[in-house]
């Protein structure tokens, strides 16, 4: 894809409110919570550091997906949660805390998991003879558009508390319009990429994002963590950051054809997000108790 005003600037700028925002919810402690909640943040890492690429490798494989299109279904994966994943985790009830101690911890140890899972992803999808691996430029480039928002966001939280909640309500909205708008022009920019390929990656997509959710939710069932917990472990790794993913794929590796599975993924995990919680704010309601008649 040739650079537009859309990869040179709008799509960084886009990124760096995400993020600003992101960096405005965290402090230190969320970063030593690992020491209060070892548990919880270790399943939550594992999940999503570990399980989800594994998952979303072989459903890329299993549905025969073009390798353009693969490769984006990867950087999903690469990709950590961010703020929609704290909001959903709010609203249905889940640990905001651990939730905001993921996202925090995912972003730093993203600097190492994007190159290794992207440079495999280009390997094993575009095959020996197209591969050109994530240069370490490119790495720095990467490390520098996702954590300098977030330090600079932590900064001002700290430093001008008042200032940070003033900015809370906005940047979220900003960051919702964002992500919208990139949607909307990647679909339009890519149009026919998305036309031939719909059935196939949007079914890829929606299966992992749902299949992320449910992964996230019972590995803290099968380990015993508490509802609230088990919540937010599968919206943090349920719903990834889909603008750093298109970041990835325009900027960085600048194919058109593999930000398709983001958008496609950043426009139903909406959907898909408040169904989930539903479901299980649904499966975890005590019963009712029955009235007898008089």
């Amino acid at each position: 894809m040739q650079a537009t005003a859309l990869t040179t600037i709008g799509l960084p700028l886009a990124l760096a409110i995400i993020m600003l925002g992101l960096g405005l919810h965290l402090r230190i402690d969320d970063f030593k919570r690992i020491l209060v909640q070892p548990k919880a943040i270790l399943i939550g890492l594992l999940a999503q550091a570990v399980l989800l690429p594994i998952l979303c490798y072989f459903l890329c494989k299993s549905l025969g997906l073009p390798a353009e299109l693969a490769v984006g279904m990867m950087l999903l994966a690469a990709s950590p949660g961010g703020i929609t994943a704290n909001l959903y985790s709010h609203l249905f009830k889940g640990d905001v805390a651990l939730n905001i101690s993921l996202t925090a911890i995912n972003s730093v140890l993203s600097i190492i998991s994007i190159p290794i899972i992207v440079n495999f992803a280009l390997e094993s999808f575009m095959g020996s003879q197209a591969y050109i691996p994530l240069q370490f430029q490119k790495t720095l480039e990467v490390i520098v558009m996702v954590l300098t928002p977030v330090v600079i966001g932590m900064i001002i939280h700290a430093k001008f508390p008042r200032f940070s909640a003033k900015m809370d309500k906005p940047v979220k909205i900003a960051s919702s319009l964002i992500l919208t708008l990139l949607i909307v022009l990647v679909v339009i920019s890519q149009w026919t990429v998305l036309m031939s390929n719909f059935q196939v990656v949007g079914t890829a997509a929606l299966l992992f994002n749902v299949l992320s959710m449910l992964v996230g939710y019972f590995a803290g069932k099968l380990t015993r963590l508490t509802e609230g917990q088990n919540r937010a472990i599968a919206f943090e790794i349920g719903l990834h950051n889909s603008t750093l993913a298109i970041y990835l794929a325009l900027v960085v590796l600048k194919d058109g054809a593999m930000s398709i599975a983001p958008a496609i993924y950043g426009l139903i995990m909406f959907f898909t997000a408040a169904a989930f919680g539903w479901w299980v704010s649904r499966r975890a309601a005590p019963a009712p108790v029955p009235v007898l008649a008089p």
